[in-house]
């Protein structure tokens, strides 16, 4: 029986690991496939031309076949070069690289999504000191990607639109409702107005956005840690914060 073979699309490394003595699984964010793991036979070998082509940050056409539930990876081409990444730029996209290897379903289709990952990767290539508000940008259009539907600009309970003085708190399924509390689950209005533009070139608003993110992606990450914000903290402790 003749085996199926994907069309090719484009795709971005996220994720490579050792498999066999000469191979590699390598998990890819595809156009139209999503999340997708595919079997890389030889690409360890010293003259494989996998080998240098399968690298993350570098935009690919991919190709795979097989009846099984692991494919087999049967083309892979650069259509460009790696996007050079600086230091913190580079352990950014790690970030961003985690993220959607975190909460990403197998197979499933985020063609908008990848459209914004081609942009984040892009956009801290060329422009590495604006990382927060790429990052933070990049973290909720991903929320938005997964059905996320929470209303930044109205109050929950009321209906009203967000006062720019006001504090809210946060209260999953629900949305935000203005109250007196400060704790970690309360947000500035102008705050909350900023987050539905999607406007994060204020100080205070990256803050008060990463400490919503971290809020509202506990559910899909899980208790275990990421591994590129440990990276973070060991190899650029007073050089990024941004993850």
């Amino acid at each position: 029986m003749k085996q199926y073979s994907e069309p090719l699309q484009r795709g971005f490394v996220l994720h490579r690991r050792n498999y066999s003595e000469s191979s590699l699984l390598v998990e890819f964010f595809t156009e139209k496939n999503g999340r997708i793991t595919l079997l890389a036979k030889g690409a360890r070998r010293p003259h494989s031309p996998l080998k240098a082509v399968l690298q993350p940050f570098t935009p690919l056409l991919l190709r795979w076949a097989g009846k099984g539930e692991l494919k087999t990876l049967t083309r892979a081409e650069d259509v460009s070069l790696t996007l050079p990444m600086s230091t913190t730029a580079l352990y950014s996209g790690f970030y961003v690289n985690e993220i959607l290897s975190r909460v990403l379903e197998n197979h499933t289709a985020y063609p908008e999504l990848f459209g914004y990952y081609l942009d984040c990767v892009t956009h801290l290539a060329a422009n590495p000191s604006e990382l927060e508000p790429i990052l933070r940008t990049f973290e909720f259009r991903t929320l938005q990607a997964l059905g996320y539907a929470i209303n930044f600009a109205h109050c929950a309970a009321t209906g009203e639109v967000v006062d720019p003085q006001m504090r809210y708190q946060f209260y999953e399924n629900e949305g935000f409702v203005a109250s007196l509390m400060q704790n970690n689950h309360s947000f500035l209005g102008k705050d909350l107005l900023a987050f539905s533009r999607l406007d994060f070139s204020e100080k205070e608003t990256q803050q008060a956005a990463k400490r919503f993110i971290r809020i509202a992606l506990k559910p899909y990450l899980g208790s275990a840690p990421l591994k590129s914000r440990e990276l973070f903290q060991r190899i650029l402790p007073n050089r990024l914060k941004s993850a």
